[in-house]
């Protein structure tokens, strides 16, 4: 599954592609090695203005329910699986109001062969910005005072099915991609056909996948320390 990924470019980069109209302040930097718990940015439609606003801003990656105590679950919840959100207590909600989209050039993956674990690096094959289906939530921690900017904390998971094509045979699982015309389609927050919608990107998915292309590259960017331009560097023989 989706445990790690490169985010290239940021901030204006990807508005021309998803149409934001909102940039936040204090986006994360690039980052060659994302990792659950880092901060990446995220676009969501908030249903808070008629129309909705399109915003990029910055969260936690591992998914922090309202409901939850406090941050430590989010961890576990970096991903979901989308053929279990529906019925799953963790995403369901998230499902029907909190969509996004997470931006990405790319993403690695582990084959494993004979015990041997070796990290692939896969991205579109023409460098174009890799679209991820997530899901979002905002948690209130209750430590904080109410006059604190910090008590709200927005996370995320990334949506992941399983893998097609020649990512299957890196791994089972690949993220659930999007394409400019269902990211749209998920991030509106006022369909209310959460499920049909749901079914169109699983559907699609596997045309996106064929467009990847990837390479082994070395085992540094299994250490979260590690984050240079390097990680993506093609295994030398």
């Amino acid at each position: 599954m989706c445990g790690r990924f490169v985010v290239a470019q940021v901030g204006s980069e990807l508005v021309g592609v998803l149409r934001v109209d909102v940039v936040g302040d204090d986006l994360p930097q690039p980052s060659f090695n994302v990792a659950p718990t880092d901060r990446a940015a995220i676009v969501l439609d908030s249903a808070k203005t008629e129309p909705p606003t399109r915003r990029l801003e910055a969260a936690r990656w591992g998914l922090v329910p309202a409901w939850a105590k406090d941050p430590s679950i989010g961890p576990r919840a970096f991903n979901a699986r989308a053929e279990e959100v529906e019925d799953k207590p963790m995403f369901r909600q998230a499902l029907i109001k909190r969509r996004a989209v997470v931006p990405a050039s790319g993403y690695y993956e582990w084959h494993t062969d004979q015990g041997v674990k070796t990290p692939h690096y896969i991205h579109p094959g023409d460098g174009s910005p890799l679209l991820f289906a997530g899901l979002y939530e905002w948690w209130r921690d209750p430590s904080k005072a109410d006059d604190d900017p910090a008590r709200w904390m927005l996370s995320f998971t990334i949506m992941t099915r399983d893998a097609v094509g020649d990512l299957g045979s890196i791994h089972d699982r690949m993220p659930l991609f999007l394409d400019a015309d269902h990211a749209d389609a998920w991030l509106d927050p006022t369909t209310e056909n959460v499920g049909d919608v749901l079914d169109a990107a699983i559907d699609a998915a596997p045309l996106l996948a064929e467009t990847m292309a990837h390479h082994a590259v070395g085992s540094a960017v299994g250490n979260v320390r590690n984050n240079d331009p390097s990680l993506i560097d093609p295994l030398e023989p």
